[in-house]
């Protein structure tokens, strides 16, 4: 493959979004909610509610302003709907929080020697960057569905993240633990390599597929992709 750039899923693939969210539930609400299933249920809404946006029932609105109004919805669900207003704002600041899986840093560093390396994540510019800074994250640039006013699987993400990295779609590899994600990417016409990440969701959910046998790559990890394309 003749890849130039590689553009990373961020949530699921290159950091824990339910541990840290979990952490961080059972931090400020206590005992009184079951963490994991609090974070489930509020992953749960994250497709939904870019949906409503991607169908122009409503204004743009970046993900934290997502979050938020999710998290007012999950609170009375979990029986917490008198959580103060500087708790909620500390909850949403969970998801700027979350930590690498233990490959993603080292991993990231060696493919950044060859090639520019760069979020493309529905995640909103601040939430990136201050998750970089959390989790040592070597970016060069981060690249957001914020930028482009249109959240993934739209293929004007793709695109825009190719056109603004001056490169042609199939010079660009996206990188994602989600079949859909990478589905999208190539019929924009990006290369696409598919990371394993079995415990993305949790022990007990059903495990994701081993692999995407229409992805042109398949690893288990980011160190496995950087050995992959030498690095």
């Amino acid at each position: 493959m003749d890849v130039r750039a590689l553009v990373f899923d961020v949530f699921g693939t290159v950091v824990d979004w339910r541990t840290g969210v979990a952490r961080e539930a059972s931090r400020l609400l206590g005992d009184v909610v079951d963490a994991e299933a609090f974070a489930d249920a509020w992953r749960g809404r994250y497709v939904p509610s870019m949906n409503r946006v991607r169908r122009g029932e409503q204004p743009w609105t970046n993900l934290d302003g997502l979050h938020r109004a999710s998290l007012d919805e999950l609170l009375t669900e979990f029986w917490v709907p008198d959580t103060p207003s500087d708790v909620r704002a500390e909850l949403v600041r969970a998801w700027h929080r979350l930590d690498p899986w233990p490959d993603s840093v080292e991993g990231l560093t060696r493919l950044k020697r060859q090639h520019v390396i760069a979020t493309l994540s529905n995640g909103n510019v601040a939430l990136l960057v201050d998750m970089a800074k959390h989790g040592g994250l070597p970016w060069d640039t981060v690249l957001s569905a914020e930028l482009f006013r249109h959240y993934k699987p739209d293929a004007e993400a793709y695109l825009g993240a190719a056109q603004l990295l001056g490169l042609p779609p199939e010079q660009v590899l996206m990188v994602a633990a989600h079949i859909d994600d990478l589905a999208a990417a190539r019929a924009a016409g990006l290369r696409t390599a598919y990371v394993h990440r079995p415990r993305e969701r949790g022990d007990e959910a059903p495990p994701p597929p081993a692999t995407d046998p229409e992805a042109d790559l398949t690893v288990d990890s980011l160190t496995e992709l950087a050995e992959r394309l030498g690095a």
